[in-house]
């Protein structure tokens, strides 16, 4: 069981390549993957997006690459022409204001003008930097894994720990449910008879409004499901990715508490059913997080 939430960190270092890959992840409900590297790597994103959903499925991921090469390369320089240009024409202007003042512009001097010579970037993509990219972007992903994967087991311990209380609270329904109809008989039967002092009270008329009622506030088809919905999340929990399968299973739980809830016309039960609502949404919340 794997969280979406964590962090790896992966690096290449050889031959005068120096690659640092980074990743964090949060929550999402789809996959997402945010890439900021160097601009030599703009051609090659897409790799790295398939890269990445080979071992993620869900969840934001944000990858952060750094690049450091130095290995000997020719450098390329670039003029500015107009810049150029427009510092002579200063300088002869100046000259011309202050005549006096010795003229020393020189090609050499106008070279040392600020950004008239700009060095261009000749750095690109070649198979050392694809192996360095990969090296680190795999010990990346494995690293933020192993991370994910013991916040999910962590997860896992929480949650199966709620989904043994939410079992008690259902068995507790359970034991409830038979008493709510000889309860309510009881109360139908002293309520016609305080109504009808001396009066003989047709039985088979309390009966019928008994089997009504009893009818009507049955939960054993509910409490069947919540206990087959308990063991299928248990079986669930022992699969890798869970994240949308047990997000479905609980909204179900929830649909079967509030049914619970809605039928049950007892105190005890409604309060019982509360509580599980109550386990069930702590449970959600962490399913939430679940890849």
């Amino acid at each position: 069981m794997l969280s979406m939430t964590g962090y790896g960190k992966g690096g290449y270092d050889q031959d005068g390549l120096e690659l640092t890959c980074e990743i964090k992840t949060v929550n999402n409900r789809y996959l997402d993957v945010s890439i900021k590297a160097p601009r030599v790597f703009a051609a090659y994103e897409d790799v790295i997006r398939s890269l990445v959903k080979e071992k993620l499925t869900r969840g934001h991921a944000d990858v952060f690459i750094t690049l450091k090469d130095k290995r000997e390369k020719p450098t390329a320089l670039s003029v500015d022409s107009a810049l150029a240009a427009s510092y002579v024409a200063a300088a002869k202007q100046i000259k011309d204001l202050f005549p006096e003042l010795v003229d020393d512009l020189t090609l050499t001097s106008v070279l040392r003008y600020p950004e008239v010579l700009k060095a261009e970037d000749t750095t690109v993509l070649d198979e050392s930097m694809i192996t360095a990219l990969k090296t680190a972007l795999g010990g990346a992903l494995d690293s933020l894994n192993q991370m994910r994967l013991v916040e999910g087991e962590k997860l896992k311990e929480d949650m199966l720990s709620r989904v043994a209380t939410i079992e008690k609270l259902v068995a507790e329904v359970a034991l409830r449910a038979p008493v709510v109809a000889a309860a309510y008989k009881e109360k139908l039967t002293t309520r016609v008879k305080e109504y009808l002092a001396g009066v003989n009270v047709d039985e088979s008329r309390i009966l019928t409004e008994v089997a009504v009622f009893t009818d009507k506030s049955n939960i054993d088809e509910e409490l069947t499901r919540l206990r087959s919905h308990i063991q299928q999340f248990r079986d669930i929990c022992k699969e890798k990715v869970v994240g949308r399968k047990l997000d479905f299973l609980v909204q179900e739980f929830n649909r079967e508490a509030n049914t619970t809830c809605s039928k049950s016309n007892d105190v005890e039960i409604t309060r019982l059913g509360l509580a599980l609502k109550n386990e069930i949404e702590k449970v959600r919340e962490q399913v939430q997080n679940l890849e």
